[in-house]
C-alpha cells in the first residue's frame, strides 16, 4: 500500500467547483493536494492582483466571474469569465482585476506550489507567509 497523499482520501474528490470558487471570501484556498498536482481557488478583490511572480510548476488557471487582465512572459489578453490561461513553469506573470466586481478563479498546478490546505485571506497574509518559508508543498 502506498502513504496517502496530502488532501487525497483514497476516494474520488467532487467540487462543484465554480460555485465552490464564487462563495470563497478568501485571497487563496488550497481545495485538494496530490501527489503531482494541485487544485486552487482564488478570489482577487477589485483593484488587486496575484502579483507579478515566476513558478517553478506548470500552472492552469480558469476564470469564473469578474474581468481582469492576464500577463504571460510580456503577452497582454483581457481575461473574462470560461476563460482559460495557461503558464508554463519558469515564466513571469500576474493577473489583475479590472473590474468593480472579485475576479474569481480556480487553478491547477502541476506539481502542488503551497502547503497542503493552506488559506490565505488576503494577499499580504499569502506574501508573508511565503516570505517566511510558511507556505511550502508537501515534499512527495
Amino acid at each position: 500500500m502506498t502513504p496517502r497523499q496530502p488532501g487525497y482520501t483514497g476516494a474520488m474528490e467532487h467540487f462543484t467547483i465554480a460555485t465552490v470558487a464564487e462563495q470563497n471570501p478568501d485571497f487563496r484556498r488550497v481545495l485538494w493536494t496530490g501527489k503531482h498536482t494541485q487544485l486552487v481557488i482564488m478570489t482577487i478583490p477589485p483593484g488587486g492582483e496575484i502579483g507579478e511572480e515566476v513558478h517553478e510548476v506548470d500552472q492552469i488557471l480558469t476564470f469564473v466571474s469578474g474581468v481582469g487582465q492576464a500577463v504571460v512572459s510580456g503577452q497582454t489578453r483581457k481575461i473574462a469569465p470560461g476563460d482559460l490561461v495557461v503558464v508554463p513553469a519558469g515564466r513571469k506573470h500576474n493577473f489583475t482585476n479590472e473590474g468593480p466586481n472579485p475576479l474569481v478563479l480556480y487553478t491547477v498546478y502541476g506539481p502542488p506550489e503551497h502547503a497542503d490546505q493552506a488559506i490565505h485571506k488576503t494577499k499580504e497574509e499569502a506574501d508573508r507567509l511565503e516570505e517566511q518559508g510558511q507556505d511550502e508543498p508537501p515534499q512527495g
